[in-house]
């Protein structure tokens, strides 16, 4: 159980405020998080929740305000001294080292010693004890890094936490990386957190996370607090008003009234290689089909196959009727099909480039009789999708995740292709910023664009998609109508066919 309303909060931040370089980050920002509480704090990219953490964490120090801890002041100039203070944060990325084991990464640095060796056992005792402690007894100690799931490893970085004695475990988006099974595990390791009393401060953009998980929920605008609000007297729908300061009466925009899918513009039939099989697939320009399935279904291994990373080595590819053979993204580029990656940090951009020389990338190596007129486009598409950046000569590293997924979208948009393969599109992407994306699918759709959406949100394909394609075990497991109920879904992607009968 949470911790009642009449206790005093464990942590206490007062009238926090940061600048940088003149411009105000965080201005007269409060907080408060109880013992046995999971705390959600969200907001817009730009909202301030990040440098709020930073400054939590010692990485940043505030300008103005006041942190207490257990109703002592305290202040932090190095995550060091929070962390001896009982206040650690698990930060989107990891900082392990893989080639060692978990024991020696939740050690590190204090390992424990006899007779002036590193007492190996004790270690591996010591993290046993606190990966029993949360139910976790399935992971070794003697396991190296490397060898686990993005999910064990942000399990080792909670541990590590805890074995400094944690008393405030800071996640930020915990659960980005992570599949759809791996998110159940997470689910379980945040409640235990909170049955031993730890205080949860939980940063995410999935609002069912959210309430799924959280206690009370802050929410952060513009570098100042809204409002802080208890989850089970809130909706969705009050949530992000507040997050973006306006009512959203319909979050997935509709289909233009009087469009209709043009001609068939992708076109699989009986693809297949050593991950998929008998894929038959068709989409018609002004057509938005979502891929739904469980991870591992061979959502992602289609958007491959049809951009030429691991291509089809079975059956036939069309696109706009030419029966097409793609070896190489090269192929794909040139044929008229566009993929926006799911990791777009390693597979969609150049980190040390601009704005505007990852905006042209693809233009400038594969399509240069295009790149003139596509680089036009460039700040239309910027602008349409509300990209934040103080001008496109910005090194795209320095932008927020979601600003990166902007500049992977756009340089594709400035590619014109026939056919869109959107692989998690709105990863990393605050609930503003994806009404622009989901706005911009619809006109990509009415222009005549064929898309295939891929999505681990559900709600998202079921919200955007005319069709879905419904995948298990490498194969079709059946086709639902757009606005199809969850549980269909689900029945198919498990592999039970009463659900595809009954849709029949």
């Amino acid at each position: 159980m949470s911790a009642p309303p009449s206790d005093p909060p464990l942590l206490r931040m007062s009238g926090i405020g940061k600048s940088f370089l003149g411009v105000d980050v965080l201005t007269g920002v409060d907080l408060e998080v109880r013992a046995g509480e999971v705390h959600a704090l969200v907001g817009e990219n730009g909202a301030g929740k990040s440098t709020l953490m930073k400054i939590l964490a010692g990485v940043h120090s505030a300008d103005a305000g006041v942190i207490e801890l257990s109703g002592r002041r305290v202040a932090f100039d190095h995550p060091v001294r929070a962390q001896q203070a009982g206040v650690s944060t698990v930060f989107q990325e990891f900082n392990l080292l893989p080639e060692r084991t978990v024991a020696e990464n939740v050690h590190l640095g204090r390992e424990p010693r006899r007779r002036g060796r590193v007492d190996a056992r004790r270690m591996a005792d010591d993290t046993a004890r606190l990966l029993g402690d949360l139910g976790l007894a399935g992971i070794s100690p003697h396991s190296r890094v490397r060898s686990l799931s993005v999910a064990e490893q942000q399990i080792v970085e909670v541990v590590k936490a805890l074995s400094h004695d944690a008393r405030v475990i800071s996640m930020d988006e915990p659960t980005a990386a992570l599949a759809g099974h791996e998110v159940a595990l997470l689910y379980r390791l945040v409640r235990r957190l909170r049955d031993r009393g730890v205080a949860v401060l939980y940063v995410s953009h999935r609002l069912k996370e959210i309430f799924d998980l959280c206690d009370r929920i802050t929410v952060l605008k513009d570098g100042r607090r809204v409002d802080t609000v208890e989850a089970g007297r809130t909706t969705s729908e009050e949530l992000i008003r507040m997050m973006v300061g306006r009512p959203v009466s319909a979050f997935f925009p509709g289909k233009a009234e009087g469009t209709e899918p043009g001609p068939v513009r992708l076109e699989v039939v009986r693809g297949g290689n050593d991950r998929v099989d008998g894929i038959g697939l068709r989409v018609r320009g002004g057509e938005v089909v979502g891929l739904a399935g469980l991870q591992g279904s061979g959502r992602t291994e289609i958007a491959h196959a049809l951009f030429g990373i691991d291509r089809f080595t079975r059956g036939e590819l069309r696109v706009d009727g030419r029966r097409t053979r793609i070896r190489s993204p090269h192929q794909a580029v040139r044929s008229g099909i566009a993929l926006v990656t799911e990791d777009r940090k390693t597979q969609g951009l150049a980190l040390h480039q601009s704005v505007l020389a990852n905006g042209r990338l693809v233009l400038d190596a594969v399509l240069p009789t295009r790149a003139r007129r596509g680089a036009r486009r460039l700040p239309g598409f910027f602008s349409s999708l509300e990209l934040v950046a103080r001008d496109t000569a910005q090194e795209v590293r320095f932008l927020s995740g979601g600003n990166q997924q902007k500049v992977v979208l756009a340089k594709w948009l400035a590619t014109e292709p026939a056919v869109i393969v959107l692989d998690e599109p709105t990863r990393g992407i605050d609930v503003g910023a994806k009404r622009a994306v989901y706005a911009l699918i619809r006109e990509l759709a009415a222009s005549g664009v064929a898309i295939l959406l891929i999505s681990s949100e559900l709600g998202e394909v079921i919200g955007l998609a005319d069709r879905i394609v419904v995948l298990h075990d490498g194969r079709i497991a059946g086709e639902l109508p757009g606005g199809s109920g969850e549980e269909d879904v689900m029945a198919l992607a498990v592999g039970h066919r009463g659900a595809e009968e009954d849709a029949s």
